[in-house]
C-alpha cells in the first residue's frame, strides 16, 4: 500500500515564517506630506505614530532600514518624525510610482542579503501594493505593516491588502513586527531597555502602561522616619 509523500512546509506556517530582526529588511515608502494629505483610511497621526515607532524598533533591532520617497521636489521631504530616527541617511528620491522598479531600492535591498522583506507606506493600494506583488513573484518573502501605511480611502487600503494577500504577501502590524524581533522579552542580546521603551512609547496604551512601570521601577522608595524606628 502506497502513502503519500508529507506535503512540503510551506514558508508561511511554522516557526520559520515568523520575522526576526537577521533576516529582515525593512522599506519605508513615501511618508511625504503630500501623501498624508489624501490619507483616509487611517488617522494620520497614528500613521504617523506607528511608522515611527516601527521605524525605531529596526534601528533598536539592527534592521536595515531603507526610506524613500517620491517625486520629492513636489510631494515634499519625508516627515521629520521619521527623518528623526535616521538622522543620517538620506532617502532614495524616485520618480518611479512602483518603488521596486527603482533599481537603487532594489540594488539597496539585495545588498542587505536578506529574503524576508517588510514594507510599509502611502498609498498601500499603489506604491505598497505594486513593489509588494513584484518582489513576491521574484522571490522575497513579503510582508506588509499595514498599520503604518493607508490609503486615499478604507476601501482602497482594504482592497490592496486583500489583492496582496491574493499573492502570496503576509499583512501584519506594527507591534506583532516587534514582538517577533523580540520573541522572548528575557532576551536583552537583541534590543537595548532604552531603544525598547522608545518604540514602545508609540504603542499606544501599552506603551504608556510600559513607561509608567519604569517610571515606579526607577523611583526611590522612601522610608518615613517613625517607620524606621519601630523596624
Amino acid at each position: 500500500m502506497s502513502t503519500s509523500p508529507s506535503p512540503s512546509p510551506s514558508p508561511k506556517t511554522g516557526l520559520e515564517a515568523l520575522l526576526t530582526p537577521e533576516e529582515s529588511v525593512l522599506v519605508l515608502i513615501d511618508h511625504q506630506p503630500y501623501q498624508f494629505a489624501n490619507l483616509h483610511s487611517h488617522e494620520p497621526m497614528m500613521v504617523t505614530s506607528n511608522v515611527v515607532g516601527l521605524a525605531k524598533a529596526a534601528k533598536g533591532y539592527g534592521v536595515p532600514t531603507i526610506l524613500t520617497t517620491v517625486v520629492e521636489d513636489r510631494g515634499g521631504l519625508l516627515i521629520q518624525p521619521l527623518q528623526d530616527v535616521f538622522p543620517d541617511q538620506k532617502p532614495i528620491n524616485r520618480t518611479f510610482i512602483n518603488t521596486w522598479e527603482d533599481q537603487v531600492v532594489v540594488d539597496a535591498v539585495k545588498a542587505t542579503g536578506r529574503k524576508k522583506l517588510i514594507l510599509a507606506g502611502l498609498w498601500t493600494e499603489i506604491c505598497v501594493a505594486m513593489p509588494a506583488i513584484q518582489a513576491a513573484g521574484e522571490g522575497f518573502d513579503v510582508y506588509v505593516v499595514t498599520d503604518a501605511s493607508g490609503g486615499v480611502s478604507a476601501e482602497a487600503h482594504d482592497m490592496a491588502v486583500r489583492r496582496m494577500v491574493q499573492a502570496g504577501v503576509v499583512p501584519v502590524t506594527w507591534l506583532a513586527v516587534m514582538g517577533e524581533w523580540q520573541r522572548d522579552w528575557a532576551r536583552t542580546d537583541r534590543i537595548t531597555p532604552e531603544d525598547q521603551l522608545a518604540a514602545l512609547a508609540h504603542a499606544g496604551a501599552t506603551g504608556i502602561a510600559t513607561l509608567w512601570e519604569q517610571q515606579l521601577l526607577n523611583t526611590p522608595v522612601t522610608v518615613a522616619a517613625g517607620t524606621a524606628a519601630r523596624a
